[in-house]
Formats: structure tokens, sequence, C-alpha cells
């Protein structure tokens, strides 16, 4: 069915046939028919309508967040994070709680520690302080944001230290700053929070 969107056989605007004509031309049985609709509708190539049927919308599925963030590149996706991170960091220095607070420094032990590892293993560390501002800032759209593109930002900096090599004279680049970005949110200073942020994000692993 959804070649046959794709392809054409059903041009934008026009309606379906109903289930039990689309039954016989598929050899299966309606509640198949019923359950093989939801997929197309769910890529926004078919739209049905309440009391009219089934129209096709489109012949191009949309793709998801998260299929579009797979495919993005790095820069875009850093474009991206400044814009959610740096925001979270003044609002957690709004919001945080002593349980934040506590959570971010443990985080800082962690990068700390990964120091000794290789890149992966820091990268990870990295990203798993980042979550722990993020969650301060107690924005679950934020939040949810920051776990969709963590995957592809974690591609791209464990690329980025493999070829620049930055770890080599310096295991746990960029601590003082990261450091800073705890003592800004624990102490409520918003706006040296998301500045202390926008420059390690300017210049990753930079400090």
């Amino acid at each position: 069915m959804r070649e046959q969107i794709v392809g054409g056989h059903w041009p934008v605007g026009t309606k379906l046939p109903g289930e039990t004509i689309l039954a016989k031309e598929l050899g299966v049985g309606r509640s198949t028919v019923r359950e093989a609709l939801r997929a197309p509708s769910g890529a926004g190539l078919l739209q049905p309508r309440q009391g009219a049927g089934v129209f096709v919308f489109a012949t191009e599925p949309v793709e998801d967040w998260p299929t579009r963030l797979r495919g993005a590149a790095v820069n875009d996706v850093y474009e991206v994070r400044m814009a959610v991170e740096v925001h979270a960091a003044r609002l957690a220095a709004h919001r945080r709680t002593p349980a934040d607070v506590t959570a971010m420094e443990a985080a800082l032990e962690g990068r700390r520690a990964a120091s000794t590892g290789d890149d992966v293993a820091f990268v990870d560390a990295d990203i798993a302080f980042h979550a722990t501002v993020v969650a301060a800032a107690h924005s679950p759209v934020l939040a949810d944001l920051f776990t969709e593109f963590a995957p592809v930002l974690r591609e791209g900096l464990v690329e980025l230290l493999t070829l620049t090599g930055l770890r080599t004279h310096d295991p746990n680049t960029a601590d003082d700053a990261h450091a800073a970005l705890v003592r800004a949110v624990a102490g409520g200073d918003a706006e040296t929070a998301a500045e202390v942020l926008r420059k390690e994000l300017q210049d990753p692993f930079g400090g």
C-alpha cells in the first residue's frame, strides 16, 4: 500500500477505496487493511477525515524528528545544542534543587574519572554531565530535545577528539569551564551560567 501511494497509484487528494475493496485488491482481510492504513497515516501520507474516508495527503513520507537528526550535520546539531543548553543553564540557575546540584557535582567527578579512559568513555561522561544541567532546568521539552540529539552529538564529539588528539596533552580538557558552570548554577547566577556554557560550546572541549 505504501509503495502504491509513493508511486502515485492514487494521486494526492484522491480518496482511497473503502476497506472492503482494498481488502479484495490486496488479498487480505479488512482488519489487516485497517491496521495497514495506520503506518502511512503516521508518516503523513494519508489523512483520515471523519465521515468522509481516507485521502492521499502526500506521496513523500514526512521524516520524524529522530530520523532527521540522525541525518543532520554535526554543525547543525551544535546550533540546536547551543540554543537548548544555554537556555537550560539559565533556567537551571533559577530552578535547581539541592538534589540537582548533587547530581551535577557527581557527574563532574564522573567526567574527571573518565579522563583516564578512552575518548568514547570521556565523551559519554561529558554528555552525562551536560544532561544533569539540562535536567536541573526542570523543562521536559528541553530535556526531550537534548535526549533526541545526544546520540548525534556523541558521534560528532568522538570524531572530533579522534581527529584532533586534543586529550593527548590535556586528558580532562575543559574541566575548569565545567566546574565554573556547576558553581554558577549552584549559586543561582543565571547569566554567568549561560555565558560559561556559551563560551564552552563555541569551542568544544576547548575550555
